[in-house]
């Protein structure tokens, strides 16, 4: 796994300084977004992790409406801004509803008290992990709250408001010449990759779910100057840990040998894992920490965004041993979980099994994917300058 090739800025043998941003209320009026926040936590804390974290608290002064209007319509923030429960109970009949404009419901977008504070605070976190790396004052950053991959331009989408991930490459970019961004996350993070779609300056890696997307497909490779720097793996249910690391290591490998990132973001959605609600991959903790495993080994400025996930236990698991992944520390399989909620019954095992289910990738599947994306990284321009 080790291959730190000539990318290395970590010396060899230091200690990775790992910078890890949480704030306990985070999401209070969200109430699936705090519970995996501090659930986690409160898991990093019962293995000891914590100890080796730079832990940092995020507060709403970190993003403000310029931070965000460098992607979205001042119009949809200012809308963001305003925006309150009770005018979302009067603004639900009308076919021109700015709530249906700007995409907000009540099941993946719902407006909640707190909602702009909430934006500013994780999207904030995501901004200050990139300013960490810039200045060299990490080598790793945590913000598992962020990762809001697919909130648009000018709308929410897949329970994100505020897309944080483009914000943070954005932010990486005034210091990095090339940023790789990989998401492993079962829905693709599309609004990225739209963001980003026309420059050789951000390459996008997106493995996840084929379903019934307009984009996303194994063709939709980014166009103009970014053109083959925006690369879709476009896969099918029942995806198990095998699958995925025989596709990601040779894929990631050809993309650091090619591109020669600077820095990388690395987006670790657990709806990817098997036994969440609404995905339906079969990978487990261990597939995705093998992935966060060999990303570290190219010794990259990293910066580590959790996405989204509905299963509250899953949750919490992935994130620790992703966690205990970055301070290069390794958690044992039969380690009874302490933390005392009920979303780790009835086992308490800290690692989680796959379902029996179909993996639906084929060895042959696998391999074309694998190929054409091989092929389509050999047309990159090795190492494009700014």
């Amino acid at each position: 796994m080790e291959n730190a090739m000539n990318l290395a800025w970590v010396p060899e043998g230091r200690k990775r300084r790992v910078s890890y941003f949480y704030e306990p209320a985070i999401g209070d009026g969200n109430r699936r977004e705090s519970q995996q926040i501090s659930t986690t936590y409160d898991l990093i804390r019962s293995y000891h992790l914590h100890h080796d974290l730079d832990i940092i608290r995020p507060t709403p002064t970190l993003a403000e409406d310029s931070d965000f209007i460098r992607f979205h319509s001042p119009e949809y923030i200012s809308f963001l801004r305003s925006v309150t429960p009770e005018y979302a109970v009067t603004d639900t009949s009308s076919s021109s509803s700015s709530l249906k404009r700007f995409n907000l419901d009540v099941w993946n977008t719902p407006v909640f008290r707190g909602l702009f504070e909430y934006c500013r605070l994780y999207a904030g976190a995501s901004i200050s992990a990139a300013n960490k790396l810039n200045r060299r004052e990490a080598d790793i950053a945590i913000n598992w709250s962020g990762g809001m991959h697919r909130a648009k331009w000018d709308k929410a989408c897949g329970f994100g408001y505020v897309n944080d991930v483009v914000l943070a490459i954005l932010e990486l970019l005034n210091v990095f010449k090339r940023v790789l961004y990989i998401d492993i996350g079962y829905y693709r993070g599309d609004a990225v990759q739209e963001a980003f779609n026309k420059t050789d300056r951000v390459m996008t890696i997106s493995f996840h779910n084929s379903g019934d997307q307009r984009t996303g497909g194994i063709v939709d490779y980014g166009v103009g100057k970014g053109e083959y720097y925006s690369l879709n793996a476009p896969l099918k249910d029942g995806l198990d840990d095998a699958s995925l690391v025989t596709l990601f290591v040779p894929v990631i490998h050809k993309a650091m040998e090619v591109y020669q990132p600077e820095a990388i973001v690395l987006l670790c959605g657990p709806d990817s894992l098997a036994g969440d609600e609404l995905g339906n991959f079969n990978l487990t903790t261990k597939g995705h920490a093998a992935c966060l495993q060999y990303v570290r080994s190219f010794h990259v400025p990293l910066m580590l965004l959790g996405g989204q996930g509905h299963t509250l236990g899953n949750v919490a698991r992935s994130w620790c041993c992703q966690t205990a992944v970055a301070v290069g520390k390794e958690l044992k399989d039969n380690r009874h979980i302490t933390v005392g909620d009920e979303c780790f019954a009835p086992d308490y095992q800290l690692h989680i099994e796959p379902h029996p289910m179909e993996d639906l990738n084929t060895d042959e599947y696998i391999g074309y994917i694998k190929k054409t994306l091989l092929a389509q990284l050999s047309q990159v321009i090795h190492a494009p300058s700014v």
